[in-house]
């Protein structure tokens, strides 16, 4: 029976590339001369704005997007939380969601369900499984799911024949 897994994944190693080129090009910015601005990868999915003000902070946010957008990453997936003062710097966390939480799995089989697709579809952890009895069937639903309003980017793994 043919299936398809509908997921949210951010490719590590994507990331990092985003997150170096952003760097880059703080770097060779004329109003970031003389000043501290960089990004750090703290954790595997969290990426650390370091600016002297907030004002370059959102401007770091600004490249940081434009450069996970060339690296083909979704921007959609970005949570960013409030600027930390500290002293002198001022730290923004942002944070990259990877999988699909409960309630987006729970919207997409609402989603597929509504639309009176004759598939089946089952939440399996952090991800949606998509069963049906004919591939054309499992291409609309494929179609569907791309123009839908999701809060998050899917992208379709293990499509099975």
């Amino acid at each position: 029976m043919p299936s398809f897994d509908v997921i949210s994944e951010v490719d590590k190693q994507t990331l990092t590339n985003a997150v170096d080129q952003a760097n880059r090009t703080v770097e060779t910015r004329f109003d970031f001369k003389g000043v501290e601005a960089r990004f750090e990868r703290s954790a595997e999915y969290v990426v650390t704005i370091v600016a002297e003000g907030k004002f370059q902070a959102s401007q770091m946010a600004d490249i940081l997007s434009a450069s996970l957008i060339k690296n083909k990453i979704d921007i959609s997936c970005l949570d960013k939380e409030l600027p930390k003062v500290s002293g002198m710097l001022v730290k923004q966390d942002i944070n990259v969601r990877n999988g699909l939480d409960s309630d987006s799995c729970k919207k997409v089989v609402k989603l597929i369900k509504n639309g009176k697709f004759k598939v089946q579809a089952q939440i399996q952890g952090e991800q949606v499984r998509v069963t049906g009895k004919k591939r054309d069937d499992l291409q609309q639903v494929m179609a569907m799911l791309r123009g839908a309003e999701l809060d998050m980017p899917v992208q379709f793994d293990n499509f099975r024949n």
